[in-house]
C-alpha cells in the first residue's frame, strides 16, 4: 500500500456575495502531492495549478500567504482534468494522508460542484499528519502547524512553505519518522456519510472508540435513537448502566458516564453536526476515565442545571 500525502491551497470570495460562495466556499487553486511507498519512501510527486472558474479575484489573505497572483492561475488546467489526472497518479492501493482534517472533504464539496464522482460511496478512511504528529510527540490534543512540527523534529526546510507541493513534501518527511504504533489512529472524512445503519462507522483504537452515525432529519431524531444514546462497553460489549444520564451543557455536545464491572467508568460524548444540506449526524466518542474524571463530569452536569434554572428564572 502507498501513501499519498495530499496538500491543497484554496481561494475563497472576498465579499461572500457571489451566488456560488454557499456551494463552494473555498476554490482550489494548487494541488500538490507526494507518493510514498509501504516503507514510507517518497516514490513520486504530484503537483498542479489550478485555472479558477469561480473565483476571479485573490482574497487579500489568500495571496499573501501561498505567494501567487491570479496571472499565475491563468496558466492552471481545469479542475476536472486535473483532478481525473491526479486520481489516476495516485493509483489503485493507496491511503490519503494530510496535515489536518479538512483537505479531503474540501477536495469532495469541489469534486460535487462539478457533478464529479466522490472518493468513495462511503466515508473516507485517511491519517492526519497533524494528528499523527501531536500523538507520537506531544500529549496528542494539542494541535500544531506544519512548520512547528518541522522544527520540533529537527528536519531541514529548504523549501518555502504554504504552497500544496512544499508542504505536502514536508507533511511527508514527518510522516516517514513517526513510529509505526501511530499509524493505526487513522481519521475518517465524513464528506459522505454512512446511508444505512448497517454503514455506520464502529471505529476501535488503542484508548477509545469513535462511532459515527447515519443522517437524521433533526437533532431529537438523532437523540432518539438507541444506537446513538447506547452506552456500550466496546471491549465486552455488554449494555452498561448508567451513572451519569445523558446531559448536554450546551445543546451540542451530549455527556453521561457509565461503568462496565470488568473493564471501569467509560465516558460517553456526543458531538451533533450538521450537513451541508440541513440534516444532522452524530459522532459518538467512548473511552475509560478515572474516578476523578467522573466528578469532574458530574460538576459539569450540575453547573449545566445551575445555569438552566438561571435562565428560567430571567
Amino acid at each position: 500500500m502507498n501513501y499519498i500525502v495530499l496538500d491543497l491551497e484554496w481561494n475563497q470570495s472576498n465579499t461572500g456575495k457571489e451566488p456560488e460562495a454557499g456551494q463552494i466556499p473555498f476554490e482550489i487553486i494548487d494541488i500538490g502531492a507526494v507518493k510514498l511507498d509501504d516503507g514510507r519512501k517518497p516514490v513520486g510527486e504530484y503537483n498542479q495549478l489550478i485555472r479558477p472558474a469561480i473565483y476571479h479575484q485573490m482574497h487579500r489573505v489568500t495571496g499573501d500567504l501561498i505567494h501567487l497572483h491570479m496571472k499565475d492561475l491563468k496558466k492552471g488546467r481545469p479542475f476536472e482534468e486535473a483532478v481525473r489526472e491526479f486520481l489516476s497518479w495516485c493509483g489503485e492501493d493507496f491511503i490519503f494522508c494530510t496535515w489536518g482534517p479538512l483537505d479531503l472533504f474540501e477536495l469532495q464539496r469541489n469534486m460535487h460542484y462539478y457533478h464529479m464522482t466522490p472518493l468513495s460511496a462511503t466515508p473516507v478512511k485517511f491519517l492526519d499528519v497533524q494528528k499523527l504528529f501531536a500523538i507520537a510527540c506531544e500529549d496528542s490534543k494539542q494541535r500544531r502547524s506544519l512548520e512547528y512540527a518541522i522544527d520540533f523534529l529537527n528536519l531541514e526546510k529548504d523549501i518555502p512553505f504554504h504552497r500544496a507541493l512544499s508542504d505536502a513534501s514536508y507533511a511527508a518527511r514527518i510522516l516517514s519518522i513517526l513510529p509505526q504504533r501511530v499509524l493505526s489512529h487513522f481519521s475518517i472524512d465524513t464528506y459522505v456519510l454512512p446511508r444505512t445503519r448497517q454503514e455506520e462507522i464502529h471505529a476501535v483504537f488503542s484508548d477509545y472508540k469513535k462511532y459515527i452515525s447515519r443522517e437524521f432529519s433533526s437533532k431529537q431524531e438523532a437523540m432518539e435513537d438507541q444506537e446513538v444514546i447506547s452506552t456500550k462497553c466496546y471491549l465486552c460489549h455488554r449494555n452498561l448502566r448508567k451513572k451519569i444520564r445523558w446531559f448536554s451543557p450546551n445543546g451540542k455536545h451530549y455527556y453521561s458516564v457509565a461503568l462496565c464491572p470488568v473493564h471501569g467508568m467509560m465516558k460517553f460524548k456526543i458531538r451533533v453536526r450538521k450537513t451541508e444540506h440541513g440534516t444532522v449526524y452524530v459522532v459518538k466518542t467512548s473511552k475509560f476515565i478515572s474516578e476523578e474524571d467522573c466528578r469532574g463530569i458530574a460538576q459539569k452536569k450540575e453547573q449545566a442545571r445551575e445555569h438552566h434554572r438561571a435562565k428560567k428564572t430571567c
